[in-house]
């Protein structure tokens, strides 16, 4: 199961009913910020959602929209007496932005580890489980930015019978059942494949913003559980503004999630402009129509199907 808050649904400035973009993902006690704007630990306050537990702040890009509220953040993780090392992940240049940040944080009881993006993508297991995937593709805006994929693989289900006629002893079924593989006392090496059926669908969730449709999305957000994109205009005369400052439209984006047929889409990072998303939906269903205009706080738990 992935938990996945929205925390905040807005682009360039915060507005008193809509804080600055910023989504956490929560995963078998782990904890993941995807880009962190002005007003997310009120967001996070708002939500009974503790800063001091966070091991991954993940920045699409370096707007200040995306992460002028690190400095506080990391005060307050300080503050909770946090000793656990905190790893960023973000494009090229992190550790130098977050460095000229930290001019007011400039002391912390924890270490701040730095894992930068260059080139078109970054894969990796952040906490080196197998299972669990982390990927950083890059978009199209008018500074280096990226979107992130969290894809959480579900194995086989462990036979039985397979087993019991290999004569493999019970004692190292448990093991192998969570896809190690194990050496018996007496030398015999079993492998998770000889008592593991074909892999299930698992969870996958996509999360794109400040950027132009390309095809990189659609590539990484293919048969998502969950796609978070961008929807800056709801107005159709806005496309023009959008292809300007490299942006996106409610339209763009569902058309996007409808060739990725992912099985559901939450818009994100309005303009300051928009003061109704909803007033777009009729038509942007039209073209996907499991598309929610996300509000600020919007929960979800993605389970596997069966």
């Amino acid at each position: 199961m992935i938990d996945v808050c929205l925390l905040g649904t807005g682009g360039m400035m915060p507005l008193p009913n809509r804080y600055l973009t910023s989504c956490i993902v929560r995963y078998n006690g782990r904890c993941i910020l995807i880009d962190c704007g002005e007003a997310t630990q009120i967001a996070m306050k708002k939500k009974g959602i503790s800063a001091k537990p966070i091991d991954i702040i993940c920045f699409t890009h370096f707007h200040a929209d995306h992460i002028s509220g690190l400095p506080g953040l990391l005060l307050t993780m300080g503050n909770a007496e946090r000793t656990e090392p905190l790893l960023l992940v973000g494009p090229k240049g992190l550790e130098r932005v977050v460095n000229a940040l930290r001019v007011i944080a400039p002391e912390l009881p924890f270490e701040i580890k730095f894992k930068e993006i260059e080139g078109d993508e970054l894969s990796f297991e952040p906490y080196g489980m197998p299972a669990f995937t982390l990927k950083a593709f890059k978009v199209n805006h008018n500074i280096t930015c990226y979107g992130y994929t969290m894809n959480l693989r579900r194995q086989g289900k462990f036979n039985v019978e397979a087993a019991t006629s290999a004569g493999i002893d019970r004692k190292y079924w448990n093991d192998l059942q969570q896809g190690n593989t194990v050496t018996a006392d007496d030398g015999s090496v079993y492998t998770p494949d000889m008592v593991l059926g074909a892999e299930r669908k698992g969870i996958k969730l996509t999360y794109v913003t400040d950027t132009r449709p390309v095809s990189s999305i659609v590539d990484n957000a293919k048969d998502s559980d969950l796609f978070i994109c961008e929807g800056m205009y709801g107005e159709a005369d806005k496309l023009k503004k959008a292809r300007e400052y490299k942006h996106m439209t409610f339209y763009e984006a569902a058309r996007m999630a409808k060739e990725a047929d992912v099985r559901e889409m939450w818009l994100t990072h309005y303009s300051p402009s928009l003061v109704n998303p909803m007033d777009f939906m009729k038509d942007t269903k039209k073209i996907f129509p499991h598309t929610i205009a996300a509000k600020d706080g919007r929960s979800v738990e993605l389970k596997f199907e069966d």
